[in-house]
Parts: structure tokens; C-alpha cells; sequence
């Protein structure tokens, strides 16, 4: 932007009662991207490949799935504990191949990162569905790992391999790997069709499951997923997320109809975007196909346009009908923690909407607030930038990124220290000196997003501030998508 419409946009902020950083700080998207995609190589589980490059990190969690004589071995953890929750470890990989179908032609050199990362958890899931009747929806016990404070190299806590099957199902946690799988199926098409086949293959049988055995994996695996990853926000959405991607990606009027019908229906709040709800991610992600003005008439087809439009309409600061609230430094928030879950996610929505909305020549909306594709970008860029350190506290809150990061994040492994620098077995409470001492973490997660100061712009860094302090791979995965963006120099 230039000059002139970077002080209007000062003076509307401060009208809004959002205090703006005013000093300038231009922002390497390019290394920022690097960095967010080399983080989920510190959050691999299993036999690490040859090319592993955040070399402190050791192979680990190699009998997983031994427990029910299946091969377990690989996945992602989730954050900065040691299980392997499979519901948000499906919306980080659904995410992930969003990110590169929408932007992998910016992604430069990292676009082979980013389809590895990409592949490391399609691989897995193969695993999780092998066999017919049945997914595999988390392995390791979380109330035994959450007791200890141990490298995942040195795991000796409980590894209990939980299932959802026909009698105890799991629709949300089944139809969300059917559209991680569906969605990678496209981002392979191009490189690896034979993968890609395999995928798309693998979706359409894990959705049926989903579909055709319905109930949440709340009640089927009980304490693994409460309160962990509790699915407040009902199955359903997750059921239309993956008929969506399926139909994308096999273009078969089955899956949109599916969509259709059961959008209909659905409740919970179309402002709503997370591992949880699916809502405003169904809206966007549908939306190009009711711009034509003829099926804008369907009535049914409006309302994922009109929603979409309204999430837009939340999010915006100028809006009349704004549900976020905004720090005196500009971050957006919602209720609950681990912020920058949201802040990630919805500004990925909002850029993959402007890129809709510019080439159907539409603007949305709010009011007599009228907005423009690209506002929605100057908002993303926004929440993108005090990410990486334009915030009062000039704190970069990605690992590795500029020259203040957080340096004690709650993180098991990056915490303790190495494999290659102590040898011997770390056991489950050895490593509380690790948890409680303020000295920096051992090692550096690189492009790790911890969860991110309070609304007051403020930041404790400590591994045992949790909420702000612990990274997790949802929050990653969009920004991957958004740094690729703004890479691309757009």
C-alpha cells in the first residue's frame, strides 16, 4: 500500500479504537514460509527419512499400534506433548494440502517441503485406514503422557491405540481424514498421480464409514478425546467438509448433493472455522460455484454465498457486524485459548475469499460498509504481520523468526535436551527441572506458532503458560497457506 492509503487505513483503525503499531517493520515472508513448514519436521512421530533437517529431533514411538497388531509408526503429535490426536491432526493435513492447491505455486523451493510435510501425514493415514470397518482415531494414552515431561524419544508412558468402528463410531474424526485425504488426492494430482489415485480412493471409503456410521467419537473413545479434543460442535460439519473436498476432487454429483441438502440443516455458527467447526471453511471453500448469477437464484446456493459474506462481515474491524474483538495492537481474538488458532485460520479464509471474490469482479457487503477483495487482504496481512513481530511488544511469535521469539515454549522435546547431547533414558518426571526452569528451551523449534499473547497485547513466556505458549500444528497449517501469499508478493 502506499503512503496515503496506509494513513487512512491508521485513522480508521484508531477511529475503531484499534491503537496501530506505528512503526514499520517489513516482514521476509519468504523465510517466514521456510520456517513454518520446517516446524512440522519437530513435530514428526516415527522412523524419521533421511532428509530429516531439525536434526535434533530422533526417531521415536516405534510399536505404535503394536497393542491391536497394526503399524502405527509415523504421524504428527499434535503440539507440545507426545500423542497423536488424530481429529486435529486431520484438519492440520486437510489445511496443509488447502494451503498448496490455493498457493503452492508461490511456495518456490518449499513447495517439496511442503508436499513431504504433506505426505508424512497422508502416509499415516493410509495406515489409520487400512482396514475396512474400522479407523484408527489416536494413539497414545493423553492423562498418562500429560503426567510426564519426557523427550517422545524416551516415551515410556501408555501408547493405547484407540478405535471408532460400526458398533462405537467416530463420524467427525472418519470424515475428517476423508478430507484430508480427498484434498491431498488433489494437491498429488500433478506430481504423483498414482498417490493421488490412492488417496482419493482411500476418501470415498473412509466417508462412507463416516456416513453410514454415525455418532462421535466422544462417547466411542471417551477419555482419549475428552477433554483433549472434545468435539463440542457436532459431527455433521465435518460429514459436509468431506463430501465438499470429494466432490472437488472427483467432480461426482453424488458428494455435492450430499452438500447441499445437509447444509441445509446444519446448525452451530457460520463464524466459526477451527479443528472443531467447520462451518465458515464449507462456505468459502463452496462459495466460487454460486458466483455464476444464474445459481446465485437457487436459494440454496445463495446461502453459502450470504454466509460467507457474513463471515467476512464478522471479522472486519469497520463492520457493523464485527463478533471478534481486536487487542489495542490489532490481533483479532475469540473466546477460549490458544489464539492464534483463529488468527491463523480465519485470516487464510479471509485471503482465499478475496481471491474468489476478485476473479467473480464481487465485493461484500457489510452494511454501508462496502469491501473490497483486496481489504480482506490488507486484514489478513495484518494479523499475518503481528505474527511475525509487528505488535507493541515487538515479539515475533514464531519460533526462529527475527530477532525476539519466545525462548520457553511449552514443548516436551525442544525443551530436554537432545538425543545427541545426553544420551541416557530421560524418565517420565526426570524432566520437571526441564519444565519449571526459566533458562531457554535446549532447542529451537524452528517456525513453531506458539498460541500467543492476551488481548491486552501481553505475553508471559513460559513453558508453564500453556495457553500462550505451546505451538500446535493447526495453527501452523493456514499460516503456511497465507505466508505463500504474501511471498508470491501478492
Amino acid at each position: 500500500m502506499g503512503g496515503k492509503s496506509m494513513m487512512d487505513m491508521s485513522v480508521l483503525m484508531l477511529l475503531l479504537g484499534v491503537t496501530v503499531v506505528t512503526e514499520a517493520m517489513s516482514h521476509d515472508y519468504g523465510d517466514a514460509l521456510t520456517k513454518s513448514i520446517l516446524f512440522f519436521e519437530g513435530q514428526r512421530s516415527g522412523k524419521l527419512p533421511s532428509n530429516q533437517r531439525m536434526n535434533w529431533r530422533k526417531d521415536s514411538a516405534l510399536r505404535d499400534g503394536s497393542d491391536i497388531g497394526m503399524d502405527m509408526v509415523g504421524g504428527y503429535y499434535d503440539a507440545g506433548d507426545n500423542v497423536k490426536f488424530h481429529f486435529p491432526m486431520a484438519f492440520t493435513t486437510t489445511l496443509l494440502a488447502w494451503s498448496i492447491v490455493e498457493f503452492g505455486e508461490s511456495m518456490g523451493s518449499d513447495l517439496e517441503h511442503a508436499l513431504d510435510a504433506l505426505r508424512w501425514g497422508t502416509d499415516y493415514f493410509l495406515k489409520a485406514t487400512r482396514r475396512p470397518g474400522m479407523v484408527v482415531a489416536q494413539v497414545g494414552d493423553p492423562i498418562s503422557d500429560h503426567t510426564c515431561w519426557e523427550r517422545p524419544e524416551d516415551m515410556d508412558t501408555l501408547r493405547t491405540t484407540y478405535v471408532v468402528n460400526q458398533t462405537h463410531p467416530g463420524s467427525e474424526v472418519s470424515a475428517e481424514i476423508a478430507a484430508a485425504l480427498a484434498a491431498s488426492s488433489i494437491a498429488f494430482k500433478d506430481k504423483d498421480k498414482r498417490y493421488s489415485s490412492v488417496l482419493l480412493q482411500r476418501a470415498s471409503q473412509v466417508f462412507d464409514f463416516a456416513n453410514n456410521y454415525q455418532g462421535s467419537y466422544n462417547e466411542s473413545i471417551g477419555q482419549g478425546a475428552c477433554p483433549f479434543y472434545c468435539d463440542i460442535n457436532g459431527y455433521h460439519d465435518e460429514l459436509i467438509w468431506g463430501a465438499a473436498w470429494l466432490s472437488k476432487a472427483t467432480q461426482d454429483p453424488k458428494y455435492w448433493d450430499y452438500v447441499v441438502k445437509n447444509m441445509a440443516t446444519l446448525g452451530g455458527s457460520i463464524f466459526e472455522f477451527g479443528w472443531d467447526s467447520k462451518q465458515s471453511g464449507i462456505n468459502i471453500f463452496v462459495s466460487p460455484i454460486y458466483f455464476d448469477p444464474q445459481k446465485v437464484m437457487n436459494s440454496s446456493g445463495s446461502s453459502f454465498v450470504t454466509n460467507a459474506d457474513s463471515f467476512v462481515c464478522s471479522l472486519l474491524p469497520e463492520s457493523p457486524t464485527k463478533s471478534v474483538t481486536y487487542s489495542p495492537g490489532g490481533l483479532m481474538f475469540k473466546p477460549g485459548g490458544c489464539n492464534l488458532q483463529h488468527a491463523t485460520a480465519l485470516s487464510f479464509l479471509l485471503i482465499v475469499y478475496s481471491r474468489y471474490l476478485q476473479v467473480a469482479n464481487r465485493s461484500v457487503h457489510c452494511g454501508s460498509v462496502v469491501t473490497t477483495p483486496s481489504r480482506l487482504v490488507e486484514v489478513a496481512k495484518t494479523q499475518v504481520d503481528y505474527i511475525l513481530g509487528s505488535n507493541p511488544l515487538g515479539m515475533s511469535y514464531m519460533v526462529g523468526y527475527g530477532p525476539k521469539f519466545p525462548q520457553r515454549i511449552h514443548h516436551r522435546g525442544s525443551s530436554l535436551p537432545s538425543m545427541s547431547a545426553f544420551h541416557a533414558h530421560i524418565g517420565c518426571h526426570d524432566g520437571n527441572s526441564y519444565l519449571v526452569t526459566k533458562m531457554p528451551n535446549r532447542n529451537v523449534l524452528v517456525g513453531a506458532i506458539v498460541g500467543g499473547p492476551d488481548n491486552n497485547d501481553q505475553f508471559l513466556d513460559s513453558r508453564l503458560n500453556a495457553s500462550q505458549s505451546e505451538p500446535t500444528t493447526y495453527i501452523n497449517a493456514p499460516l503456511v497457506g497465507a505466508l505463500a501469499f504474501f511471498k508470491g508478493g501478492k
